[in-house]
């Protein structure tokens, strides 16, 4: 890890990147809101440093991260920290929204301690994830029996399902899936499950690096 700390830095790296791999595109502009510890010393620490390399899809291992604001500059990525209430959350909370040519992501997120993390809401919708198996993030319609037909689909692929979440806007509205799996899937197999699935709009395939 790089940084002087599993929380501070190691952790906001991790939160990045999930943001920027939700995005799926070049972030162009970012706003990080901080909470409790990350909002009184994020500056001291580093976080600031280690979120906006998270976001420009460096991980914690990455020599880069005390260059991250040098690197945001080089890529045209705009960035602004700011202190805010998020609610009864962990003290290491943030709250990304990151945007890129044509789309906007939402992501809260806590860092746990010893460089674990745990989103805690996705486009407000309470999806709590930590990326720590691969997570397959799904938006779609909602419609009767999309999780079972997405659960056999992934069965007859040979993949494990360990945990898997739904949440919908209102009743045949925008809806998000969480699936996390214990195998490795490839993008051919994401591709595979978009055709066989109409609804689907987007599957995302996050996980913590």
């Amino acid at each position: 890890m790089v940084g002087p700390s599993s929380s501070h830095t190691a952790g906001a790296v991790r939160i990045g990147n999930i943001a920027r791999q939700l995005l799926n595109e070049n972030p162009i502009y970012v706003k990080f809101s901080l909470m409790g510890s990350f909002a009184k010393t994020y500056q001291g620490h580093g976080t600031d440093l280690a979120l906006l390399a998270g976001v420009l899809g460096l991980t914690t291992m990455d020599d880069g991260i005390p260059n991250a604001k040098m690197i945001a500059e080089e890529d045209g990525l705009q960035y602004e920290f700011t202190k805010r209430v998020l609610g009864s959350y962990h003290p290491n909370t943030v709250l990304v929204e990151l945007t890129g040519s044509s789309r906007t992501v939402k992501v809260l997120a806590s860092s746990l301690g010893g460089g674990k993390v745990e989103v805690q809401e996705l486009e407000g919708y309470p999806l709590k994830f930590s990326g720590e198996r691969p997570t397959l993030v799904i938006r779609h319609t909602d419609r009767k029996g999309v999780i079972s037909e997405l659960s056999g689909l992934l069965y007859q692929r040979g993949f494990n399902i360990a945990r898997m979440a739904n949440e919908r806007s209102k009743i045949n509205g925008p809806a998000i899936t969480i699936c996390e799996i214990d195998n490795k899937i490839e993008d051919s197999v994401l591709a595979l499950l978009k055709r066989d699935i109409p609804i689907i709009d987007e599957i995302v395939l996050v996980e913590t690096k």
